[in-house]
C-alpha cells in the first residue's frame, strides 16, 4: 500500500478512464461499484472521464464529476476498438488534459503517461490451466493475452493487484515491475450482507428438506462443476439428504461435459439441477435459498462469487488453489477441486456437523467485512493520486 498525505491546496486533478473493453462481469461490477462509493474530490480529483460503450456508460450513476463518452468505434469489434484506443483516444486525452490514464482492463495501448492499470485475469499467466483449452482459438488468444498484459504492466506507472496471490504470479512472469504497485481487494454488495442461519441437525434434514448447496459460477474448463456433481452423487448415494443447484451460464465446448455428468449422476434431475445463468441482480437470492456453498475453481484472481458468500453467512467448501486460501483463511473446508472424492469429504464434513457449519459461516461472515468497496475506492484514489503526484513532481524537477 502506498502511504499518501492528501493536499487539496494542489492543481486538481483530471482521471481519464478506457472503459473500452470492459463490458460484462467483474468488470463492469468492479467500474461500477467503485465509482459509486468514490469521494474523488477529496483526492484531489476535480473530473473523472470515462470512455467506453454505451451499454457500460448506461451503469454508472450519474455524479458531478463524472463525464461519460462514447464513440461508434466502441460498438465494434475488438480490431476497431484497438485502432481507436491507438489512433483517436490520445486526442481525446490531450484534448480534456488528463493528468492520469486508468485501464481497468489491464492491456494499455495508447502511449501516455502516467498510466495506470490493472491485474484482473490469472488464465494467461498460468500454464496448467491455459493448456486445459487444448490447442484451440481460446489457448491463442490467452497466449496473446499473456504477453500483452506482461508488457503493459511493465510499461504502467502503477499497477493494482487484487490479491497478493495474484501479485506473485504475475510478476514471476513478468520479473519485478518499474511503477509503483498496490494491492486492492474488491468490495461486495450490502445487499449480499446476511447473518448466518441457524444450522439444522443431520434428523432435520429430510428427502423433501434436504441440505441445500449451491455452486454459483460460470460453467468452464477450470471451474470443475462435474467433479461437484459426482462428489454431491457419492454423498446422496451415502444417504444423506442433499441438494445441488447450479447457476451460471456455459461455455459451448464444456456444456456437455457437465451434461454427461448430470446424466450419468442424476439422469432425472432429483437432487441436481442446472439453472443455467442468472441475473447478477438476482444472485443473492441464490445464496439466501442455500444451507452451504461450493466453490470448485482452480484459476482466480479474485473471485467475486466467493467473497459473496462468504458474506451471506454460508458455511463454505471451497477449492485449495489460487487465493482461495489467502480470502477465505481458517474459515473454510478446502479440497482438491479436480478429486471428487475430496469434494465430497469436505461437503461431508459439514453435512454432518451442524456445529462445524455454524463456526464455519461466522466466520466466513466475519471476514467477509474487510471486502468493501467504499475502502477499495479510497485506496484506489490514495494509490491513483500519488502515481500523479510524483509523475507532476519529476517533471517539475
Amino acid at each position: 500500500m502506498v502511504p499518501l498525505k492528501t493536499n487539496t491546496a494542489r492543481r486538481a486533478i483530471c482521471l481519464a478512464i478506457d472503459a473500452s473493453n470492459i463490458r460484462v462481469g467483474g468488470g463492469v461490477t468492479h467500474l461500477i461499484e467503485f465509482l459509486r462509493e468514490a469521494d474523488p474530490t477529496s483526492r484531489g480529483f476535480e473530473r473523472i472521464v470515462v470512455w467506453g460503450c454505451a451499454s457500460t456508460l448506461a451503469r454508472l450513476e450519474d455524479r458531478p464529476w463524472l463525464e461519460k463518452r462514447t464513440d461508434a468505434a466502441l460498438e465494434a469489434h475488438l480490431l476497431k476498438r484497438i485502432i481507436w484506443q491507438r489512433r483517436v483516444l490520445p486526442r481525446h486525452l490531450r484534448e480534456t488534459k488528463a493528468d492520469l490514464l486508468l485501464v481497468p482492463g489491464g492491456s494499455i495501448v495508447p502511449r501516455f503517461h502516467p498510466v495506470a492499470t490493472m491485474s484482473r485475469n490469472m488464465l494467461p499467466f498460468q500454464w496448467p490451466e491455459l493448456k486445459r483449452f487444448g490447442f484451440s482459438v481460446t489457448t491463442l488468444k490467452l497466449v496473446l493475452l499473456r504477453f500483452n498484459q506482461s508488457f503493459s504492466f511493465k510499461r504502467a506507472d502503477g499497477t493494482i493487484f487484487l490479491t497478493r496471490y495474484a501479485y506473485d504470479a504475475v510478476t514471476k512472469t513478468t520479473g519485478p515491475l518499474e511503477g509503483k504497485t498496490s494491492i486492492i481487494p474488491h468490495g461486495v454488495d450490502t445487499r449480499f450482507r446476511m447473518p448466518p442461519r441457524p444450522q439444522r441437525t443431520a434428523a432435520e434434514l429430510t428427502i423433501s428438506d434436504p441440505l441445500r448447496v449451491v455452486y454459483v459460477s460460470t460453467v468452464d474448463e477450470f471451474k470443475h462443476q462435474w467433479h461437484v456433481v459426482e462428489g454431491i452423487g457419492r454423498l446422496h448415494n451415502e444417504g444423506i439428504p442433499i441438494r445441488l443447484d447450479l447457476y451460471g451460464g456455459a461455455r459451448p465446448s464444456t456444456l456437455p461435459r457437465l451434461s454427461e455428468a448430470l446424466s450419468r449422476v442424476d439422469a432425472q434431475g432429483e437432487f441436481i439441477r442446472y439453472w443455467g445463468a442468472v441475473d447478477y441482480k438476482e444472485i443473492h437470492k441464490c445464496y439466501e435459498a442455500a444451507d452451504i456453498c461450493v466453490f470448485a475453481s482452480s484459476c482466480e484472481n479474485m473471485p467475486n462469487i466467493l467473497i459473496e458468500s462468504m458474506a451471506a453467512g454460508l458455511p463454505i467448501a471451497c477449492s485449495d488453489r489460487g487465493p482461495m486460501p489467502e480470502m477465505l483463511g481458517d474459515a473454510g473446508v478446502y479440497f482438491d477441486p479436480e478429486n471428487s472424492v475430496s469434494i465430497a469429504d469436505a461437503v461431508r464434513q459439514l453435512a454432518r456437523s451442524p456445529e462445524l457449519r455454524a463456526e464455519k459461516a461466522l466466520a466466513a461472515s466475519m471476514a467477509a467485512s474487510k471486502f468493501s468497496w467504499s475502502r477499495c475506492a479510497g485506496e484506489t484514489f490514495d494509490f491513483l493520486e500519488a502515481i500523479v503526484r510524483e509523475h507532476q513532481k519529476r517533471r517539475a524537477e
